[in-house]
């Protein structure tokens, strides 16, 4: 955890110090959102649907497992969705197609791992607009574009917008960047269409979440997995009993590092954890703990890793398992979009 994120879970000193800094941030939001709606900027409105899954807090929501929850979903409903993101953590920003052998370190460890997971034809780039048009281009049968993140990307106009908030975590101090983690204020949730709760091991909700306004559809959403798949065999899947008795260590450079901890202690395994950045670059030195019998991580993990692998190195396959009500109200509203 960077040391600036230990004071957006509450108010401390350090954040309260930021707090001016913080309206100003506010106000710089308010000012570029209004230029949006009046114009000035210009939004970029697609031939297709354009369903847009993102949050209003920095750090990992479970939103790459929501997208590929809704691509499934669309997939088996006869659609034919195609998915564009950032690319963070890679170095190319121009449009291009992400394939699933892809080099993570040009086009991103997300972009990646949705272009081997999904089925779906993958764009990254830093221009969400001209990203999404690439794909569009490139495959004329796409019906519906999925934005792996992008809530606060304007330019690019949307017809469905999914907010995914963390049930643990909430909005920590409730303050804006840099005070606090959130992007935009909670009030932003009054205009989306669904807010998914990803609940993953919180005993209770977190208190801030009841701002969530009141008229907005709310889910229920979790992360489970209890499947590894080795990185040098990847034909070869074990339990989560493989490991135990055995010196694990465990690795995550995601948003939220401790939860895939959680989630692994949940699932009965002790291990030594390491946490790093987000979309970190990871080198051989990285995986290498002499004494380990066992070395797990997350699939974000794995497609920078494995050029590095042995036999010693694991992934865990997680799948979102999701309210229903999310996608009834999802299939309905691109079927009203169709009259």
């Amino acid at each position: 955890m960077r040391s600036i994120e230990r004071h957006w879970e509450r108010i401390t000193p350090v954040s309260a110090l930021l707090y001016p800094v913080s309206l100003l941030y506010r106000a710089a939001v308010g000012i570029r959102r209004a230029a949006y709606r009046a114009g000035i900027l210009e939004t970029v409105k697609l031939p297709v649907p354009v369903v847009v899954v993102g949050n209003i807090t920095v750090g990992g929501t479970g939103k790459t497992p929501l997208v590929l929850w809704l691509a499934e979903l669309l997939r088996a409903r006869g659609r034919a969705p195609g998915i564009v993101c950032r690319g963070y953590g890679g170095s190319l920003r121009a449009p291009r197609r992400v394939l699933p052998d892809s080099d993570p370190r040009a086009n991103g460890d997300e972009a990646v791992l949705l272009a081997r997971r999904s089925g779906c034809e993958v764009w990254a780039g830093a221009d969400r607009a001209a990203t999404a048009r690439g794909l569009l281009e490139a495959r004329r049968d796409c019906d519906v574009v999925l934005s792996d993140d992008g809530l606060q990307h304007y330019g690019l106009a949307r017809d469905i917008e999914i907010c995914v908030v963390d049930g643990a975590r909430g909005f920590g101090n409730a303050w804006l960047l840099p005070a606090g983690p959130l992007r935009e204020r909670p009030s932003r949730l009054a205009s989306v269409n669904a807010v998914v709760i990803n609940a993953g091991a919180a005993s209770a909700p977190h208190p801030t979440l009841d701002r969530i306004p009141g008229g907005t559809a709310r889910c229920s959403m979790t992360v489970e997995g209890r499947e590894f798949r080795n990185l040098l065999n990847p034909q070869r899947h074990v339990g989560p009993e493989h490991f135990r008795g055995k010196r694990v260590h465990a690795i995550a450079g995601i948003g939220d590092p401790p939860r895939f901890f959680r989630h692994l202690q949940g699932i009965g395994l002790d291990f030594t954890p390491h946490s790093f950045p987000d979309h970190y670059p990871y080198a051989a030195s990285d995986l290498a703990y002499a004494e380990a019998e066992a070395v797990l991580m997350t699939e974000k993990d794995a497609v920078k890793c494995q050029p590095c692998a042995d036999e010693r190195h694991w992934a865990l396959r997680v799948d979102a398992q999701v309210d229903p009500a999310l996608g009834e109200l999802v299939l309905r509203k691109l079927e009203s979009l169709r009259k």
